[in-house]
């Protein structure tokens, strides 16, 4: 077994529900075959990461050391490792492990997210009832599976957000098969917003951009949105009413604002919902049934 060259990583904790993290130590696992040891340079911060802490989402373990969009240098790797070498920069995001076994269903789609034995970056569990811990910390080991190499052409600092935020908004994009002159509507420009923004103006489509705040309004058309809809304003609201194809859902809306968003959509349009609000959400079936959403 290769040893690691941090076996006492020091990191913030939250300790109870709330915002508050204080210096807190764990003896991390040892470095498997197949496991690559982390000196974190940059730990984003995600919305998540505060849901957490705070026990919004309920379950949380503590002592809790979060963070998933961790960007670090390779220090320490596993005897089977060959994609990585030491000094190399890589990024994590929000999963570190999963079975891959031929008989997984998930993972033999490459679906492995959805693994039963999968392992989250912070508040989950290994298979063998260890806690994992996340990237507000100097170091960390997952599975190498789960670290990506960072291009020289990207500035460290910047890679960061991309590891969840980004690919939060990027991948759905692709899956759903977004492409040139389809019109792309955001919802929630914060932290996935502005980069929602950015992925669907890169792919070629007229975006979007809906928000409470006219102030964000020059911020999200030099990103790249095409329109700006004022979402107070019932005018301008109206008249981008079945005008989408696609709409993604970055902000922890109200519940009974869904019927509103669904309007907004042409027939056959996509709806994808990227944000987890508290509760339950609210809408009438006859939206999505008569628009054919």
């Amino acid at each position: 077994m290769v040893e690691g060259k941090i076996n006492k990583i020091h990191g913030w904790a939250a300790m109870k529900p709330g915002i508050k993290v204080e210096p807190w130590s764990y003896t991390p696992r040892p470095i498997g075959e197949n496991d690559v040891e982390i000196k974190i340079e940059y730990s984003g911060i995600c919305g998540s990461d505060l849901h957490t802490i705070k026990q919004e989402w309920s379950g949380t373990t503590y002592p809790a050391i979060v963070g998933h969009e961790i960007i670090g240098k390779i220090l320490t790797k596993g005897a089977k490792v060959t994609e990585f070498n030491e000094g190399d920069l890589v990024g994590v995001g929000a999963q570190v492990f999963a079975c891959h076994r031929s008989d997984c269903k998930p993972c033999n789609n490459n679906l492995d997210p959805h693994c039963p034995r999968g392992v989250f970056t912070y508040n989950s569990k290994y298979p063998d009832g260890e806690q994992a811990q996340g990237g507000y910390a100097e170091a960390v080991r997952v599975d190498s599976k789960y670290a990506f190499h960072i291009p020289s052409s990207i500035d460290p600092l910047y890679a960061a957000p991309l590891m969840c935020a980004g690919t939060t908004v990027f991948a759905p994009m692709l899956r759903k098969g977004v492409k040139k002159g389809d019109r792309v509507g955001i919802v929630g420009i914060g932290g996935l917003g502005h980069l929602a923004i950015q992925y669907a103006h890169a792919l070629g489509a007229e975006v979007v951009a809906f928000s409470h705040s006219p102030n964000k309004r020059q911020e999200c058309l030099d990103l790249g949105a095409s329109k700006f809809v004022l979402t107070s304003d019932k005018k301008d609201v109206d008249a981008h009413r079945h005008t989408l194809d696609f709409l993604f859902i970055t902000s922890n809306s109200n519940s009974n604002q869904y019927n509103e968003f669904i309007s907004w959509m042409d027939f056959e349009g996509i709806v994808v919902l990227l944000a987890l609000p508290e509760g339950h959400m609210t809408f009438s079936p006859f939206e999505f049934v008569l628009n054919e959403v």
